[in-house]
């Protein structure tokens, strides 16, 4: 599956500055269930599973460094 990594958000800077305060006085693993839940909660508003498990594929390569374009579409 092709994962679709292009802007459509509105106003992204605004969820940067609510993540971030989100974030703020929270320990290392607060912050680990805190982005958990958050991927979980916005993975339940997609009708299906395919681009979700693509999502955190692509996101993992990026994170490692073994991937240099997060445009590449995730075929894990």
């Amino acid at each position: 599956m092709t994962l679709d990594t292009s802007a459509h958000l509105d106003d992204p800077d605004a969820i940067f500055v609510a993540l971030a305060a989100a974030h703020a006085g929270l320990g290392a693993e607060q912050s680990r269930r805190l982005d958990a839940a958050i991927v979980l909660l916005l993975a339940n508003q997609l009708p299906a599973t395919a681009p979700v498990l693509a999502a955190i594929a692509t996101a993992r390569r990026v994170v490692r460094g073994d991937e240099t374009d997060s445009r590449e579409p995730a075929t894990e």
